[in-house]
């Protein structure tokens, strides 16, 4: 059953990010509300193959290869899903699969092995270790935007050493999808992710944004602006469709480029219908 979205208090500073136990030491109702569970299989693909490639870097380099996917939903495919596919990044990779729900981690209990298991908790993250990657998908939506800082400062408390929190959402498929990357000192980047044909526009992501910034798609918004640029880009590379949506959306990225907007990566990236951009350019306005 649903729980009505409660308040989640700010994170308490102390042991956390660089160093101590947090949440391994904790006792206690977990922290956050029991979600829809709504999930599907090859629905986080899209992140997942960001993590493996851009951010690969950052598991190869831990000391402790632990991953956290936290909220994975009714069905633990996903969590599935990330240690295998984790897995082949780095053998020894753990993936902690985290829901608040019992029930839900009663029945993925049958599904753990060496390096995957599942444990019943909340955004402190009630397993020992300092996390290299937390994965949050689908699971911020909803609270209250005024909550989404102090969960962000929750889970940051309890990263590793270059330790990476992925807040996102995307839509039943996974066809949509964006999420906020988040370290240790706060939020880096917006990252969009479309499938080819499965928009007119790329302001059709708006739908999929994170609680952070979906309420902020408004005139004088950062994000508006650069919704609206992309559309901008995306309407001027148009003659580019005749060689197909890859290449036009490569001129799209290229265009955000070269007029100045903080786009990270390359055309590697591009083509895969993936863009990122430094959360300063979209940022919520004071």
């Amino acid at each position: 059953m649903v729980q009505k979205a409660e308040r989640v208090a700010p994170a308490r500073t102390g042991k956390g990010a660089g160093g101590g136990t947090g949440g391994a030491g904790r006792t206690g109702k977990p922290v956050g509300n029991v979600t829809r569970g709504t999930t599907n299989p090859n629905r986080m693909r899209r992140l997942d193959r960001w993590l493996t490639g851009t951010q690969a870097w950052r598991l190869r380099r831990a000391s402790d290869p632990l991953v956290v996917d936290l909220g994975y939903g009714a069905s633990p495919a996903t969590a599935v899903e990330l240690f295998e596919r984790l897995s082949a990044v780095r053998a020894d990779v753990r993936v902690a699969g985290i829901e608040i729900e019992p029930e839900r981690v009663r029945a993925a209990k049958a599904l753990e092995r060496a390096g995957l298991s599942f444990h019943v908790g909340g955004f402190e993250i009630p397993v020992p270790g300092q996390p290299v990657m937390v994965r949050a998908f689908n699971v911020l939506r909803q609270y209250e935007e005024a909550d989404v800082e102090g969960i962000w400062a929750l889970v940051r408390g309890r990263l590793g050493p270059d330790g990476l929190f992925i807040d996102g959402t995307c839509d039943e498929i996974g066809r949509r999808v964006t999420w906020v990357a988040l370290d240790a000192s706060g939020p880096l980047s917006l990252s969009i992710s479309m499938r080819f044909g499965g928009f007119v526009l790329p302001s059709d992501i708006a739908e999929r944004l994170p609680k952070a910034l979906i309420h902020r798609n408004v005139s004088g918004e950062r994000i508006h602006g650069f919704l609206q640029a992309l559309d901008r880009a995306w309407l001027d590379a148009a003659p580019l469709a005749a060689f197909g949506n890859r290449q036009r959306w490569t001129a799209m990225c290229r265009s955000m480029l070269d007029g100045g907007w903080p786009v990270h990566d390359g055309p590697s990236r591009w083509r895969l219908g993936e863009l990122t951009v430094s959360w300063d350019a979209v940022a919520p306005s004071a």
